[in-house]
């Protein structure tokens, strides 16, 4: 298969860029919107079969600023530093605490996103560098910002909204940068080559409708796949103050570039749901199936707000994952003195797809509330009981953040 075919969408956007550019109106004087956002957190964990249980005391600063200069022209420059006040009673992949449950919170200081971002007009978006990335519902590419190390990719990404409910987005990376920092062997994929395409229309009053390929070359995490897929999400009243949600994706991921296993496997996921004043309620079926050799893989995934919060699937086996799961959640509206809180609770039932086997079950537990705009606080639970699949394993969170 000739690996350059994905290139040839991305390298002719630009082009069809061209026109619309022509229209761009004349920008303001350049100004500079620096910011500065805080988050500590209070992580632990206690796991089956290690001595030790963790307990992570990590705080992350980041601070950058966007200089916008001329004609759309912008230039966004961001560092970032992970601290680890109090004692270092956790394994963070690369301080050798192997006694210790696994937190993906290395210390570190380094340049976290630096890149060009160029908008001629309200239709055409252009970025060349490193940047963090967020498509789709980020199940198969996103940046991970629930660790304090966020992942980014050095890129180059065209997007283009040609009329009112339509997008179009392409992009081409040869590196990532992953939550686990330079120092770890696995932190940084130098040789990497992605391609992904994404298209995605609001088609009222259905949802949103979307179709996606992903082209991934990734020799060092051991994944060379082609995944094409669509999507539909929407919601739709049906009476009394009710409203019907729904999620359908579906995709096929095969074999790719220089992989040498050859295969052909599938993804489903369908979430139903229904939501009345500040309550939610949903039932979803998440499938990624496994032959007993390989299984879909999303490497590139923000995979922590996936397959229970005790991040026991972050590889999906070989033999496939079924996550069967249900989730109940309220908001706190307007008239209440706990306007914004936000409270969910999701069991999820994990099971094997090639082979009859149960994985185990996890119980996940949330509260989040926005003091203000800029300031938030978050407490979250997880419990994993194993059946058959790795070990007992129970996390709780608390954080904070600020941002100016």
């Amino acid at each position: 298969m000739d690996n350059r075919l994905p290139l040839i969408p991305l390298a002719l956007l630009p082009l069809i860029a061209m026109p619309v550019a022509a229209q761009a109106q004349e920008s303001s004087a350049p100004s500079i919107d620096p910011y500065v956002e805080l988050r500590y957190r209070v992580e632990l964990v206690d796991q089956a079969g290690l001595p030790e249980t963790a307990a992570a005391s990590t705080l992350r600063l980041r601070a950058g600023a966007r200089l916008d200069a001329w004609k759309g022209l912008s230039l966004h420059v961001e560092g970032e530093t992970v601290a680890r006040p109090g004692p270092e009673w956790f394994n963070d992949t690369v301080n050798g605490k192997t006694s210790y449950p696994v937190v993906a919170d290395p210390g570190l200081v380094h340049l976290n996103q630096a890149y060009v971002h160029w908008r001629p007009d309200a239709a055409i978006e252009l970025s060349v560098g490193r940047r963090n990335v967020n498509l789709g519902n980020q199940r198969w590419i996103g940046s991970v910002d629930w660790r304090q190390n966020d992942q980014t990719l050095d890129l180059a990404r065209v997007t283009l909204r040609p009329r009112a409910g339509l997008t179009l987005d392409a992009l081409h990376s040869w590196r990532v940068d992953r939550v686990f920092g330079p120092d770890s062997p696995q932190g940084v994929v130098r040789d990497a080559r992605i391609h992904a395409a994404q298209i995605s229309y609001q088609a009222k009053p259905v949802g949103e409708l979307s179709a996606y390929g992903y082209w991934l070359d990734l020799p060092l995490l051991g994944t060379q796949s082609r995944t094409l897929g669509a999507r539909i999400s929407g919601a739709r009243p049906v009476g009394s103050g009710f409203s019907l949600t729904y999620v359908v994706d579906y995709a096929r991921q095969t074999d790719w570039g220089r992989g040498p296993v050859r295969f052909d496997l599938g993804y489903l996921l369908v979430e139903p749901g229904i939501a009345r004043g500040g309550w939610t309620a949903k039932a979803g079926l998440e499938r990624l199936d496994g032959n007993g050799v390989v299984a879909v893989q999303t490497p590139l995934a923000t995979l922590h707000a996936f397959n229970g919060w005790a991040d026991k699937f972050l590889t999906t086996p070989a033999t496939g994952l079924r996550d069967l799961y249900g989730e109940l959640g309220y908001r706190f509206g307007a008239g209440s003195p706990l306007k914004g809180l936000a409270l969910r609770a999701i069991y999820h039932d994990f099971r094997a797809t090639a082979i009859d086997r149960r994985y185990g079950g996890e119980l996940d537990l949330l509260g989040h509330y926005p003091i203000r705009p800029d300031l938030s606080v978050t407490a979250k639970f997880a419990r994993y009981r194993a059946d058959r699949f790795a070990t007992d394993t129970t996390k709780a969170w608390f954080s904070v953040q600020l941002g100016f």
